[in-house]
């Protein structure tokens, strides 16, 4: 015959229950990226790094000349430019969805004056 406690059935039954709360939870992702825009559709990627410095310095790495760096947590970025003049317009933009950030970056270079805009790079960190 079994002996259980009233106090020790309790016990198993919390742990049981924060187990699989715990476990049922998303987890907090503290992922960080950075997309370098640079000139004459140069740029840097970087994405899924523990912090923004890092992601940052990756991105700089890549991208040759003056670029300017634009950051991401929990999210998109994407770049465009002009296909028949490289060095003309351009647009970027971040935003929660790939989808929403590709439409902006595609806006912002139309409004640069591109008229034959394209995603040149795009990229998500973790939860993106």
């Amino acid at each position: 015959m079994l002996n259980f406690s009233y106090r020790s059935v309790s016990v198993w039954l919390v742990l049981s229950f924060v187990t699989v709360a715990m476990a049922l939870l998303p987890s907090q992702s503290v992922a960080a990226g950075a997309l370098a825009v640079g000139k004459c559709g140069a740029y840097g990627q970087a994405f899924d790094f523990p912090h923004e410095q890092g992601a940052v310095a990756a991105a700089r790495k890549q991208c040759k000349g003056d670029c300017t760096m634009v950051t991401m947590r929990r999210a998109c970025a994407a770049i465009s430019l002009d296909l028949n003049n490289r060095c003309g317009a351009y647009g970027y933009a971040v935003a929660p969805r790939i989808s929403s950030a590709q439409n902006n970056a595609m806006r912002k270079c139309y409004e640069n004056g591109g008229k034959d805009c394209v995603i040149r790079a795009w990229t998500c960190d973790a939860k993106g």
